[in-house]
């Protein structure tokens, strides 16, 4: 599978202990996944290639936060 960028919206993060816990949640099921949180703008960008995209959603929803649609700047 080719390597994909992935931009998710994310609600209800809002300190670095939460981007921590999104980006635990993401490595958890894909360790070599890179991850980009962007507080602001209530957004993850992934960059893996072992999973899909339904599958970072449901471990970040697993972790207590909600998708919703990225902001656009």
């Amino acid at each position: 599978m080719a390597e994909q960028d992935l931009t998710l919206g994310v609600d209800g993060m809002a300190c670095e202990g939460c981007a921590q816990s999104v980006t635990r949640a993401i490595t958890r099921i894909d360790p070599g996944a890179k991850v980009a949180v962007d507080l602001p703008g209530k957004s993850v960008r992934i960059t893996a290639a072992t999973k899909e995209r339904a599958e970072f959603e449901a471990a970040i929803h697993a972790a207590g936060y909600d998708m919703i649609a990225p902001a656009t700047r």
